[in-house]
């Protein structure tokens, strides 16, 4: 009897029985590296759960009607920007050509993100994001940002243009160059959208789930990879790394030439009417460009506290664009004057914008 219970003991381990076992027992006091490394390589992730923004689980009534205002702003601002200048006769120069493409970028951008941040705050389920939503989700960021990262750079441009070169400014940026540069950014952030999310769900993913972000973004989904990422996060940095600082370089320069440009007026007055139309694109720029520096040049950090850089630039900086492209335009203001006016002229309202 005693020589048959070992020989059953001798089978059960060869048929790994035993280990089956003592994987269940210790595998909460494994690291998560091991545990992924047991999951069964041939079953696929259908879906992901996305563990949304630090401290939002406190009140998630209180930030629904955050977020739910101001996604309202950032739509309602940007369309208002995107229908002034599309029927303003006054706004026919390509500065504000290049700012319609803009305010429609940032419209999708926060509609891309926001809405699913809203879903999350209302019910467990409104966190699960299916796979495919997950990498439709990627590719539309991606996309809408790095077109809006390539705008900016063609955006400076214009104002150097403008600004250096004022006697050729008409010729050189006519309605073909314009159409041409904005034709060229949406082509480029596809493309470029395309190249990561292809990296990206080419990856093999068959165990954890839970996604530390608010949306899909590459840094928080690769984590979840059951395969080597090395090549993912070399070609991130460097590609993304390679066009966030190409631009912000060019951009530099542009307005390296462009201060030169506008020390040389004689009076104070000329000076300061010439930058101005240079301080909008600046601060925009500004809040654009420093937030994912912070994310993409650290793809290891983890957490939902690493959520709130992108915050600025996917929900904040999208919803400020109109009031800084506003307030500081005084064509844009008439413009928009005109526009109300217009549609509220026999109210008594209308009187009150005249």
């Amino acid at each position: 009897m005693y020589i048959h219970d070992m020989n059953q003991l001798a089978n059960d381990f060869r048929e790994g029985k035993w280990l089956l076992i003592l994987s269940a027992d210790v595998s909460p006091l494994l690291p998560e590296k091991m545990i992924r490394e047991t999951e069964d390589p041939n079953q696929t992730v259908v879906d992901f759960f996305l563990e949304g923004l630090m401290y939002t689980a406190e009140h998630p009534s209180l930030f629904f009607l955050l977020f739910l205002l101001i996604y309202s702003i950032t739509v309602t601002g940007n369309l208002l920007i995107l229908i002034t200048v599309g029927s303003d006769p006054h706004l026919c120069s390509p500065m504000y050509h290049f700012l319609a493409h803009l305010s429609f970028l940032d419209a999708c951008l926060s509609t891309v993100t926001v809405p699913k941040v809203m879903a999350g705050l209302l019910t467990p389920d409104g966190k699960v994001i299916s796979f495919e939503g997950c990498a439709i989700q990627l590719y539309c960021f991606h996309f809408l940002a790095s077109t809006e990262c390539f705008l900016y750079t063609v955006m400076a441009y214009d104002r150097y243009l403008a600004i250096c070169r004022p006697l050729h400014y008409s010729v050189a940026m006519n309605r073909r160059m314009c159409a041409g540069l904005c034709g060229i950014t949406w082509t480029m952030g596809a493309v470029h959208s395309a190249l990561h999310t292809c990296l990206t769900f080419r990856l093999l993913y068959c165990g954890p789930r839970h996604i530390a972000y608010f949306f899909c973004d590459i840094p928080p989904v690769l984590k979840l990879a059951c395969a080597d990422t090395t090549v993912n996060e070399l070609v991130m940095l460097a590609n993304i790394g390679i066009v966030a600082a190409g631009c912000l370089i060019l951009i530099v320069i542009s307005y390296v030439f462009i201060a030169a440009a506008v020390l040389r007026i004689r009076t104070a007055e000329g000076r300061k009417h010439t930058f101005s139309t240079c301080t909008s694109h600046l601060t925009v720029v500004l809040l654009y460009y420093m937030p994912p520096v912070c994310i993409y040049l650290q793809p290891h950090s983890s957490g939902a506290g690493v959520g709130a850089p992108a915050v600025f630039y996917t929900i904040v900086t999208p919803m400020l664009n109109p009031f800084i492209y506003t307030l500081r335009n005084t064509e844009v203001k008439q413009a928009l004057r005109r526009l109300l006016g217009q549609g509220s002229r026999d109210s008594p309202a209308g009187s009150l914008l005249r």
